[in-house]
């Protein structure tokens, strides 16, 4: 089924395929790449399990429209990608594939950072943050780079800490407001989030998904405000707006049970 994939690519971006796959670039694809992956994010999130085929399937799409381009100038082809990939798997899994020893999750992890310096020619100089894409959603972006920088050493010595350091940058913040200064505030705004970040780092939740979760149950939430109401929304009392987001609220638990 994969090689009929990469066949019915190749009829597309061939002689008398279709037009509007032979306009597109690796440029004008990017958008649809990242619209693909959020669509696959948005199937895992569903718990849908033929959805996800269908996302996986135009997901998988898109690297193979990629390599043909290429391919279609005398350059690289999905082959050639997948070696590179298995490739790269055996190099940085020494502990399946060779002699080394990992036996727990850090200490692979430890073996790929080391690894991959390596590859890049400088063990010595070659920071651990290279490699981080600059495009990444930045909550997400926060997460690895702290991440990384955990794995050197750079670390709170405890939980207490980064609450103690939280506590700081919100008063930090409440500092910058009666300040006035908006690029102060700006900044304070980021110190916070990032020590969010690093809170559920430590707490061993991947913050991207839980406020995209958290972003879902407000968009249930007020959808089904909007739908209990009575009168247009602009029209309700902030007693009636508590009243009504309790009862979305209560509503949305019990049939989540």
């Amino acid at each position: 089924a994969l090689e009929a994939l990469v066949q019915v690519v190749d009829r597309l971006l061939g002689p008398g395929g279709c037009p509007w796959d032979q306009e597109q670039t690796p440029k004008s694809l990017r958008r649809h790449l990242i619209e693909e992956a959020y669509e696959v994010v948005d199937a895992i999130d569903g718990k849908n399990p033929d959805k996800l085929v269908e996302e996986l399937g135009d997901l998988l799409l898109q690297p193979l429209m990629h390599a043909q381009m290429e391919a279609l100038k005398g350059g690289f082809s999905i082959l050639e990608v997948a070696e590179g990939a298995r490739n790269k798997l055996i190099r940085r899994h020494p502990h399946v594939f060779g002699g080394a020893e990992a036996k727990t999750s850090d200490e692979v992890l430890a073996n790929w950072d080391r690894i991959k310096q390596q590859e890049r020619g400088d063990a010595t100089s070659s920071s651990i943050l290279e490699g981080v894409p600059s495009g990444m959603p930045s909550l997400l972006r926060a997460f690895e780079v702290s991440k990384r920088a955990a794995r050197t050493g750079f670390e709170w010595p405890s939980f207490e800490s980064v609450l103690d350091k939280f506590e700081e940058e919100v008063s930090e913040l409440a500092e910058a407001i009666d300040s006035g200064n908006g690029e102060r505030i700006e900044s304070e705004i980021g110190d916070v989030l990032f020590t969010i970040v690093n809170i559920a780092r430590w707490l061993g939740v991947e913050p991207e998904g839980a406020l995209r979760s958290m972003t879902q149950r407000f968009i249930l939430r007020f959808q089904s405000m909007e739908a209990r109401a009575q009168r247009p929304l602009r029209e309700l009392s902030e007693q009636e707006w508590d009243e009504l987001w309790n009862q979305s609220k209560a509503l949305l638990e019990s049939e989540a049970r």
